[in-house]
């Protein structure tokens, strides 16, 4: 729970056996009311690591990252939903400055290309890292946005009311669909914020980024479908965000005041007493030397 809203985190697996457990039981710990994990045909013996974590597993018979997400998505009720992967790349202690920022702002995206938060191991290499930065920084260009500097990273968060606004217009069931989100927010100048998260080794291998010609074809989809909303789909029928929505914040609570002990309260009496005496003293014995 934050502030009185309701947080859940989808976790869409499909080759994470051997991460799942742990990632799950991580944003549970961090402070999500909810995990959310959709079975995309994953691993045999994925079930069996996702059972009793606490998490909430759902089946997606589609393949593809979109179609998991979406799949989670519509089978997600929480005020804060968080997009996120198990495979170990990503910090479930990142969770509380994308809530902090949710404060603010309906949306809010990470990058993955701060160069400080890179681990060691992490698979975030010059053409990985500079390829997702030249394509944000093509988007932000065309379409005027606030800073972009990672097309590709897919630990995100959306109040419910902007992922309403989007979901019906979200198609893309392949590996892709990270971009359309961010499309559709732009399409809906929803308003969002980028903030670094910590990337780490990924446990296995990954089925897209792990190969470099997959990598590459993802990247060239990618620039693809933002010239289409650029010249095309972006002049579709949008109903624009009202930016002067803002998020129920709950009130805040009285600052808690410090227990006081009985014994501390008379020890802190004999001293206020000393302190007071102690001029009166002094004051006697001049007078008797006088």
């Amino acid at each position: 729970m934050w502030r009185g809203q309701s947080v859940a985190v989808i976790l869409p697996t499909y080759n994470e056996k051997d991460s799942i457990r742990a990632s799950a039981m991580d944003f549970l710990a961090t402070g999500a009311d909810e995990v959310i994990v959709v079975n995309n045909n994953a691993a045999p013996g994925t079930s069996e690591e996702i059972a009793g974590t606490g998490a909430r597993e759902i089946f997606e018979s589609k393949q593809g990252y979109g179609n998991a997400l979406m799949c989670g998505i519509d089978n997600c009720s929480a005020d804060l939903v968080v997009l996120a992967e198990p495979d170990g790349t990503f910090s479930a202690g990142d969770l509380l400055k994308f809530l902090a920022y949710s404060d603010d702002v309906p949306v809010v995206f990470g990058t993955r290309t701060a160069r400080e938060f890179i681990w060691v191991g992490a698979n975030m290499g010059r053409f990985l890292r500079w390829g997702n930065w030249a394509v944000a920084k093509m988007t932000e260009v065309l379409f005027g946005t606030s800073i972009l500097t990672d097309m590709g990273c897919t630990y995100r968060l959306f109040r419910r009311a902007a992922l309403d606004r989007i979901r019906p217009y979200l198609t893309i069931g392949g590996s892709h669909f990270g971009p359309q989100l961010l499309m559709e927010v732009i399409a809906h100048r929803i308003p969002f914020v980028e903030i670094p998260v910590n990337y780490r080794s990924r446990v296995g291998v990954s089925s897209v980024t792990g190969d470099l010609w997959k990598a590459w074809w993802l990247g060239c989809r990618m620039i693809s479908l933002v010239l289409s909303y650029r010249f095309f789909g972006f002049r579709a029928q949008r109903t624009v965000w009202d930016r002067t929505d803002k998020a129920p914040v709950a009130p805040a609570l009285p600052a808690p005041q410090p227990e006081v002990l009985p014994g501390m309260k008379a020890l802190g009496l004999a001293l206020s007493n000393a302190q007071t005496e102690k001029p009166r003293e002094t004051e006697e014995l001049v007078q008797n030397r006088g």
